[in-house]
């Protein structure tokens, strides 16, 4: 390894990874000389970023392992739906250090929603004890298609007043004005069902080198992990797959103005639309979930033809990716909708493209938008060109 492949970030990427541990073993996959890894290190363990650990002995001295410090710094992370949202204060590994669940209507617009976030953090904050300043990130996790370059989303079919908002700034404003954090902390945006991929993939299928995730809620959408990296297309339209039109829906109206889509046809929030006329008062996709949980006949009924419905695309999509696992995720992720799901998927897709799938349900729940929007956080900011970027910027502040 030469030039920038052996700075301070790569070095740092070998630790976090486990493939190198001890400044021997730096030395060794690098092929820089001892007093170079020292004084790389040195900049890091300086950054607060590494910290020494018991190593393990032969029957000679100890070696003296490094490893990254996760409570170093804290994560914000908010998971936002269309009518409540959940946020979490976390340290650099996941682990949750204060949480809040409470009622936040995305129609209600960006300015009224980042604001209240901005005080949402600052209440998880007084709950961990910890200032503002060791807040190194804020991810947030949105239901609609997000460009990744400029965190802004694209017109998003559930979010309205929110197309092409400046989410970033707005909410660095907000961090800055009610929890009295720096206005320039890194802010990163994605759709909610890639970060449930990612969070999921990480938690439960480290070693799955192709992942889809699908979210069957109000609306209906695909996240992708090929290779541990979120697939996000040209610009963060990937896995859109509830506005796939459909041959025979031509009477569905979907919320993005045209008829025949998946969504409009198996999302949660038509299924709530078919409950409400069957004389079930029913307004969204959470709404359909208590249906489930407490057995309502039409809403079972309903739920495992929404699972043909979207198994007719999915036979489609597993073909395309050839996925090691495809999990079904959000608030028709039961049962009678998985049934569904398999029947379709198992007639239509050829036998060779799901010898080897795996088709599951959520393991973190409710908790999967939260782990991925905070680990898309740890992972930008510790990769290694951004490391040495800051570790540069911290520098030049000294």
């Amino acid at each position: 390894m030469a030039g920038n492949q052996s700075s301070a970030g790569h070095l740092l990427a070998l630790i976090r990874s486990g493939s190198a541990v001890t400044r021997g073993a730096l030395q060794q996959a690098t092929g820089l000389s001892r007093s170079t890894v020292g004084n790389r290190l040195d900049a890091l363990f300086a950054a607060g970023w590494i910290r020494d650990a018991a190593g393990t002995s032969t029957g000679g001295r100890p070696s003296v392992r490094l490893e990254f410090d996760a409570g170093h710094a804290l994560v914000l992370a908010v998971d936002l739906d269309t009518r409540h949202a959940r946020a979490a204060a976390l340290d650099l590994a996941g682990g949750v250090l204060a949480e809040r669940l409470g009622e936040l209507r995305i129609s209600e617009g960006p300015e009224a929603v980042l604001d209240e976030l901005g005080r949402w953090f600052a209440a998880l904050l007084e709950e961990t004890g910890r200032p503002a300043a060791e807040v190194c990130g804020i991810g947030l996790s949105v239901p609609g298609p997000v460009d990744w370059k400029t965190g802004r989303v694209n017109q998003p079919p559930i979010m309205p007043g929110w197309d092409g908002y400046p989410i970033r700034d707005r909410l660095q404003q907000a961090f800055a004005r009610h929890a009295g954090g720096a206005e320039d902390v890194p802010v990163l945006v994605d759709n909610d069902a890639n970060l449930m991929a990612f969070g999921e993939q990480r938690a439960g299928y480290p070693d799955c080198t192709a992942f889809a995730l699908i979210k069957v809620s109000t609306g209906i959408g695909a996240g992708v992990v090929v290779d541990g990296q979120i697939f996000r297309g040209i610009d963060g339209g990937a896995g859109d797959i509830g506005h796939i039109r459909l041959h025979d829906g031509a009477d569905a109206l979907c919320a993005c103005g045209s008829y025949g889509c998946l969504a409009a046809v198996a999302s949660g929030g038509a299924l709530a639309r078919r409950l409400t006329e069957l004389g079930v008062p029913t307004t969204s996709g959470s709404d359909v979930r208590a249906q489930l949980a407490a057995g309502q006949p039409e809403a079972v009924g309903l739920a495992r033809d929404a699972g043909l419905r979207v198994g007719e695309v999915l036979a489609t999509v597993v073909t395309l990716l050839n996925p090691g696992v495809l999990m079904i995720a959000g608030d028709l992720a039961g049962t009678p909708f998985l049934t569904g799901v398999r029947e379709v998927l198992y007639q239509r897709a050829m036998p060779r493209t799901t010898a080897h799938l795996e088709v599951v349900t959520s393991r973190l729940g409710e908790h999967a938008g939260l782990a991925g929007a905070a680990a898309m956080v740890v992972e930008h900011l510790y990769a290694p060109d951004t490391a040495d970027a800051r570790l540069a910027a911290r520098g030049r502040k000294q």
